[in-house]
């Protein structure tokens, strides 16, 4: 479990359906590319649902990287904040989004839905059964990750680019 007032990031997707898998992707690249300070906590969402609940509601703050299907053209970036989100209703974003509308959804009622809250993804071109992203996402997601650097630097967490030094 985080501690009390932890800023999460979690990679949300699945890894055998194409572009779906480009929140856990990008998570991946930034565990192994970026440096991050102490505050910031990596979690492998993957397609949990309602698993992902207790982990959110202890945060302080959340950033969810995902495919999000926001009707654009393929590979473009993404930024969703608060209640850009959707909760109880609205279009669903990605395949596994009613799940995660439904964490959101159970939060915000119960009042623990952190104070900051946003995702920052890619428009996917393909939603179907392959290990990989498509050419196109899979070449953003270095913009998608400078755009996840940039938010977590206005929350105050700034990072960056090169390798987390092993821990002795």
């Amino acid at each position: 479990m985080n501690e009390p007032g932890t800023l999460l990031v979690v990679g949300l997707g699945n890894p055998i359906m194409g572009d779906d898998g480009l929140g856990l992707a990008a998570l991946d690249r930034l565990r192994r590319d970026w440096r991050l300070p102490a505050g910031i906590e990596l979690v492998d969402g993957g397609t949990w649902g309602m698993r992902l609940l207790p982990v959110i509601e202890e945060a302080q703050a959340v950033l969810l990287l995902d495919a999000i299907d926001a009707g654009r053209m393929p590979g473009d970036l993404i930024e969703l904040e608060g209640d850009e989100l959707p909760r109880l209703f609205g279009h669903k974003l990605s395949p596994h989004q009613i799940d995660l509308r439904e964490v959101l959804a159970v939060a915000g009622l119960r009042g623990t839905l952190p104070p900051r809250l946003a995702a920052v993804g890619l428009q996917p071109e393909r939603i179907e059964l392959s290990a990989h992203l498509s050419p196109v996402v899979a070449g953003g997601v270095d913009r998608m990750l400078a755009a996840v650097a940039a938010r977590l630097a206005t929350w105050g967490h700034p990072i960056l680019p090169g390798r987390t030094p092993a821990v002795a």
